[in-house]
């Protein structure tokens, strides 16, 4: 590995780092073996490793390359584009983040809709929508690009079906004992209300939200709920959604939300499969009916809609902005090699 291409986007402040393997050896990054995207992100995580610890490899260095710094940052996230599992969609992706891999990202399944429609891979319309078919380690999903004048004006993220695995699960904390409520939504996210902690969502109280996310996902590693029938890759809290009600909208309820993941890293957006996790749970309590949306903000000030439909699946919508085009090199001789992490 010398040289790395990436198109780089942001969904709702949230990058989003694209490197596509599919374009021979263009990319920099080795191809990933496997019939499907699941067994491509077993390959990619290795034999004995996990999704926040995988084995070392080639590829996994360009990994570690693009989220550490001097190149990146501990809150990077990205994917690398693989073929999809069959011609039903236009291609997979396999999410990193800087721990690992995730088998779910509404925010960048919504940067790769809009990228895939910006570089001609999936022809658009100068007005109207398209829809972009992903395949992801935890099954199809679709961006539904929305266009308006030759420009990309939004993105609609519809994930695999939601469900509610458990309610009210008790969990403690340095800052007092709270209740989880827990869902699947193409990764397992436990819900805490941020007040029984004493927190409120804010950019001040931060540290204190990570360090409550990082106690709540620990403390719930070998909870039954968090477990997926179809396997070790889907089970394990992979996030912590810690919010706040705010008050409704004439169109549904309104939250304000941060999630914490993989080890303490910050969505800087409201989190898509994290959003479709809510959306599960409020539907279950009966506060979001046919029609209604979320509101959901995140902890800069950025915001996601979202809404339920038959048979638990959501669908999520935002923007997502192209922020530039990048060549990273490594030079043999510089002790840093693929970076650090602060």
């Amino acid at each position: 590995m010398s040289t790395v291409r990436t198109t780089d986007y942001h969904t709702a402040g949230e990058p989003f780092r694209i490197v596509d393997l599919t374009g021979g050896a263009g990319s920099g990054a080795p191809a990933v073996p496997g019939d499907t995207v699941a067994e491509r992100c077993a390959t990619a995580i290795g034999p004995g490793g996990s999704g926040t610890a995988p084995r070392r490899s080639a590829l996994d260095d360009v990994r570690r390359l693009l989220v550490r710094e001097p190149r990146g940052h501990a809150g990077m996230y990205g994917g690398f584009v693989v073929p999809p599992d069959d011609d039903g969609a236009h291609f997979g992706v396999l999410f990193w983040h800087k721990d690992g891999y995730s088998t779910a990202c509404g925010h960048g399944t919504m940067a790769l809709g809009a990228w895939a429609v910006d570089t001609g891979r999936v022809p658009a319309p100068h007005d109207g929508d398209v829809q972009v078919r992903i395949d992801v380690p935890s099954g199809r999903v679709a961006a539904t690009v929305h266009r308006d004048g030759g420009r990309t004006t939004g993105v609609t993220f519809r994930n695999v079906p939601a469900r509610v695995a458990a309610r009210k699960v008790p969990v403690a904390t340095t800052l007092g004992l709270a209740e989880a409520d827990i869902a699947h939504a193409g990764a397992c996210y436990a819900s805490v209300a941020a007040r029984d902690l004493g927190l409120e969502v804010s950019r001040a109280a931060l540290p204190g939200l990570v360090r409550a996310g990082r106690e709540i996902r620990a403390a719930l590693a070998t909870h039954p709920a968090t477990w997926h029938p179809d396997g070790p890759l889907l089970s394990g809290v992979y996030g912590v959604v810690l919010y706040e009600e705010l008050p409704d909208t004439p169109f549904g309820p309104h939250q304000r939300n941060v999630t914490v993941f993989a080890d303490g890293q910050t969505d800087r957006s409201p989190c898509g499969s994290g959003t479709s996790a809510r959306l599960a749970l409020l539907a279950e309590d009966g506060r979001l009916g046919a029609g209604e949306d979320l509101l959901h903000e995140s902890v800069v000030g950025t915001v996601f809609t979202g809404r339920i439909l038959d048979g638990g699946v959501t669908e999520v919508t935002g923007t997502a902005y192209r922020t530039g085009e990048h060549t990273f090199t490594v030079d043999p001789h510089d002790a840093l090699g693929t970076g650090f992490l602060l």
